[in-house]
């Protein structure tokens, strides 16, 4: 049986980008073309196929049945082209490479990473802060937290913990401004990072309903690390992650502006691809940090800072 031949590579190429970004135009920043030769090389592997690999309407695209089905071959097929590459450049073995956002590195594993080098004394270790996701073949990443849902395609998730979101401010600035009698009364006063999806997450939980347009006054901070310590300098409400916080809140240098318990949406994760769950250092590393969340969480019963 005579075997079917390639198509053309640059066409693969093109269409693995599009179908894992599932954008055409972000396809094209990635592979340094314009949107319309994406367009051509997709239409050109199609043609080439028969068959229609995404569907088009106005400026978005989906793969459409069949191309579902070609992409995670496709997809696995170019990861391990990658890996292998690297693999023939760099010794990575010795090198335990992680990713996170800036606010989890600064906050918590910054200070925590210290315990498992001491563990592990022959395994050199990265942090790859970026608050961007990672491609972990293209960036040279071996495991990854992440904030989310846990559902990232082609990846393995294991949960860490869930996360509770509460506005904190410093003692004097509540003082100043207080009391706050109820998030309504807050959602009125000028807030940091006004905008942030964590307010809206928060109000609606504690079931503030906005009435037209109101003006978001307010400083906007690019990270949970510079309206924490923006809230700290007493500059203002922060929405945080409390646990990240949870130092500065039993100090007493932090206090939440409003009572309340509302668990975020997303949860801390860590993630890796899954040809990597059995590589040792990967291995080792989320043994440790699923330990050290598993500390965390039975030292909060009551889950203040941890919810259940």
């Amino acid at each position: 049986m005579a075997m079917m031949s390639l198509p053309p590579l640059a066409a693969v190429r093109v269409f693995e980008a599009a179908a894992r970004l599932e954008n055409f135009t972000a396809a094209a920043q990635e592979l340094g073309m314009t949107q319309a030769a994406v367009s051509y090389q997709v239409k050109l592997l199609e043609d080439r196929l028969g068959l229609s690999l995404f569907q088009r309407a106005g400026r978005k695209v989906a793969l459409t049945e069949k191309g579902r089905e070609l992409a995670p071959v496709i997809i696995r097929a170019f990861d391990q082209m990658r890996q292998g590459f690297a693999a023939l450049t760099q010794d990575h073995s010795a090198v335990l490479t992680i990713s996170c956002t800036n606010s989890f590195a600064h906050l918590w594993l910054a200070t925590h990473i210290g315990a498992f080098q001491m563990r592990h004394p022959d395994l050199a270790v990265r942090i790859h802060a970026a608050d961007s996701l990672v491609d972990f073949a293209r960036d040279a990443i071996d495991v990854a937290v992440r904030g989310g849902r846990g559902n990232w395609p082609g990846l393995d998730a294991q949960l860490l913990t869930h996360n509770r979101l509460a506005p904190l401010c410093s003692p004097d600035w509540l003082k100043r401004h207080g009391p706050i009698a109820d998030a309504a009364t807050l959602h009125a006063l000028p807030r940091l990072s006004p905008d942030d999806m964590w307010w809206h997450e928060w109000f609606a939980a504690m079931k503030v309903e906005v009435d037209g347009e109101v003006p978001m006054r307010g400083i906007a901070l690019d990270s949970q690390v510079m309206e924490g310590r923006a809230a700290l300098a007493g500059q203002g409400v922060a929405i945080v992650n409390l646990f990240l916080w949870k130092a500065e809140v039993e100090a007493g240098l932090l206090v939440e502006a409003v009572p309340s318990y509302v668990r975020e949406q997303g949860s801390y994760w860590v993630v890796y691809p899954p040809r990597s769950r059995n590589i040792p250092k990967v291995k080792a590393f989320r043994d440790w940090i699923s330990a050290e969340f598993a500390a965390e969480i039975a030292a909060d019963p009551e889950g203040r800072f941890l919810p259940r």
